[in-house]
């Protein structure tokens, strides 16, 4: 099985947002792989794996990332995960939104012909949630998106899908297109047929590459390529305008009783 991940830089979502001039500052910025696309990188990886014995006997990950130049570190960092190969398509973040990236993916699928995509269901800087759905349509494969948990069956996929009322499973014939939540890293939300039933991941994440992945990812392929390789455009259709902070919030205010609480929630934040 050949598995493409696509995979995004971002900004570290723990440190403090600055802005400028009605922008993000970056400036001195901490980049890390969206922590959605570790997570597709993981499940792609127990997909191909015997967990219990830690090796793998056959199949193919493919990480793909477009953005600059220097992002080429972080997808270092996915090969020392255990991914085979990559493919870097250099563009600066403000050449590129959803559109622009699903043009490219489609491209590169089209090239490579993988038998399944899986991906991030999110970026965790724009949260757009719109590549996925938008790259299944364009290539009119089947797709689950928001999946926790999935089981590798003849030819086809078992889904588990988070939704608002608990978990809504579907059976998506292969080639497709996942997109996978926080849940999939559970110690037995990947099913591949290959690692026993008894073996447990830790389920606390994607995994750490290892010092031994960390060397090897300097030595395996990574090819490096343009936007207009894959017939796309610099040309986003979506972009920002302005960022603003949201209004500080008042202090909180301790009532006497619950009568002069409800009055207050009714007159004064009108919640009621």
């Amino acid at each position: 099985m050949k598995i493409l991940v696509p995979v995004k830089r971002v900004p570290d979502p723990t440190q403090k947002a600055k802005l400028k001039d009605g922008h993000i500052d970056l400036t001195g910025a901490s980049w890390i792989v969206n922590t959605f696309d570790e997570y597709a990188i993981e499940t792609a990886l127990r997909l191909l794996e015997n967990g219990e014995t830690n090796t793998r006997t056959g199949g193919e990950i493919i990480v793909v990332s477009i953005g600059p130049e220097d992002a080429a570190k972080e997808i270092r960092t996915c090969l020392a995960m255990g991914a085979d190969r990559a493919i870097h398509v250099v563009a600066k973040d403000d050449e590129i939104d959803s559109l622009v990236v699903v043009k490219v993916l489609a491209a590169i699928v089209a090239a490579e012909k993988p038998d399944l995509v899986i991906l991030g269901k999110q970026a965790v800087d724009g949260d757009a949630n719109q590549v996925g759905q938008m790259l299944a349509g364009k290539l009119g494969w089947p797709q689950a998106t928001f999946a926790a948990s999935v089981e590798l069956a003849d030819k086809s996929l078992v889904v588990g899908r988070e939704v608002d009322g608990g978990v809504e499973y579907k059976r998506v014939p292969i080639p497709a297109v996942v997109t996978v939540d926080l849940r999939i890293v559970g110690s037995h939300a990947v099913k591949n047929g290959v690692t026993p039933a008894t073996f447990s991941y830790s389920g606390e994440g994607a995994r750490l590459p290892s010092l031994k992945g960390i060397m090897a990812a300097k030595k395996k392929p990574m090819s490096v390529a343009k936007l207009a390789d894959y017939g796309a455009e610099p040309k986003p259709v979506i972009k920002e305008l302005s960022v603003t902070l949201p209004p500080p919030r008042p202090p909180g205010q301790i009532v006497a009783d619950i009568p002069t609480l409800v009055k207050k929630l009714a007159d004064e934040a009108k919640v009621i």
